[in-house]
């Protein structure tokens, strides 16, 4: 068994979680100073907030100008419920998942809409056969498995002349991936993704395909007031100017527009992707020297570069029982955290035993190198002791 002598550097910041995610670096409080409260949200001020925000992620994500951009009620969970509610029922769905949040996607229109879609899904670590998918159907998916560190490896998969809407649950790929945007028709974020803003509101993106279906479609089950987009059939443009569906949080709204200016500032899209690369490049290098870890993901092209999940790989781990391989992954988390190096890397909670980082482009990818050796001298030190 390698030893490993307790590492003389630590993370400056020792913050991974997958969500909410580190704050972007030199963040402090102070940067909510200009928010907008004690005020009407439909105050000029405030509009111009709401505003200065959906302009900025327009602009930063490079959407295609006839895209709408809104900020909308309960996080990207809301997004997409918003999105499934208004657009499927249509025609045929097909709804994929290789984790728990796209298994969510699946209980929403199986259970709550009762629509009776076509489930592609796999195993954590894999991804379902996307070629096999039909887009004369409506295509619910996440372009990021947050839980499995698995993404899509681009968008040559989903057909250009395709019948049906493809809605994408991309709220750990903004801003750290490059998305096709002409080849989805519904993408939803939160801004406590990989901009590691506050929680609270999502961000929904529709292309004009969705915006037809919104104007030419009924769905047959009532629409509660938060998941309403249109009025008298034609879209609300307020949604997707400065009325919201209800009341933001301005102080939520300043969080945003600072992780913003921030993005903008180092360059944009282009730069923040960098940043997620770089940090999973220096994993990516650690895997192929370290005796323990692998990634989950089993085709190097569907690593994500923002939800890094990790496999213990150790062949005596392996060999151990479920309640075993939870009890020395639970021993590894709480000894990264005594230590002070990690904090909320543990995996999530539905998936194999093992270590969750999250790399978006907050983390500086210091961090990450610093984090690596602690993970091979506290495994190391659990074997000694097991």
């Amino acid at each position: 068994m390698p030893t490993y002598a307790k590492p003389a550097i630590r993370p400056v910041m020792p913050y991974f979680s997958s969500g909410p995610t580190k704050k972007r670096p030199g963040w402090s409080s102070a940067s909510l100073n200009g928010a907008c409260t004690s005020r009407s949200h439909r105050s000029e001020l405030a509009k111009q907030k709401i505003n200065q925000t959906t302009t900025l992620a327009r602009d930063i994500l490079g959407l295609p100008v006839d895209y709408r951009i809104g900020i909308v009620p309960g996080s990207d969970t809301g997004a997409v419920e918003i999105a499934m509610w208004s657009l499927l029922g249509a025609r045929g769905v097909e709804v994929l998942a290789w984790e728990s949040f796209g298994k969510d996607w699946i209980n929403d229109v199986a259970n709550q809409l009762k629509i009776n879609p076509i489930i592609r899904t796999a195993l954590y670590g894999q991804l379902p056969d996307l070629g096999a998918v039909d887009f004369n159907n409506d295509v619910v998916f996440t372009w990021n498995g947050t839980a499995s560190g698995v993404k899509v490896p681009d968008g040559d998969w989903i057909r250009d002349d395709r019948a049906g809407l493809t809605i994408a649950d991309a709220t750990s790929a903004c801003f750290a991936m490059d998305l096709p945007w002409r080849k989805l028709d519904v993408v939803t974020f939160s801004f406590q993704k990989s901009l590691g803003g506050e929680g609270s509101h999502g961000v929904l993106i529709v292309s004009p395909r969705a915006v037809k279906r919104l104007e030419t479609y009924v769905p047959n089950w009532p629409l509660p007031k938060l998941f309403r987009l249109t009025t008298k059939g034609k879209l609300n443009e307020g949604i997707f100017g400065a009325a919201t569906i209800n009341t933001p949080s301005m102080l939520v709204i300043e969080d945003a527009i600072d992780a913003l200016n921030w993005a903008k500032s180092i360059g944009g899209l282009p730069a923040l992707i960098a940043r997620s690369d770089a940090s999973l490049a220096a994993i990516k290098s650690w895997v192929e020297k370290t005796p323990y870890f692998g990634f989950l993901a089993e085709n190097p092209t569907t690593i994500s570069n923002t939800s890094v999940a990790l496999s213990i790989v150790d062949p005596w781990f392996v060999k151990l029982d479920g309640a075993k391989k939870a009890n020395i992954a639970s021993k590894l988390i709480k000894c990264l955290e005594k230590e002070g190096v990690a904090f909320d890397v543990a995996s999530y909670r539905d998936a194999p035993p093992g270590i969750r980082i999250w790399v978006g482009p907050t983390v500086e990818t210091t961090d990450v190198k610093a984090l690596l050796p602690w993970l091979d001298w506290a495994y190391a030190r659990i074997l000694q002791t097991s």
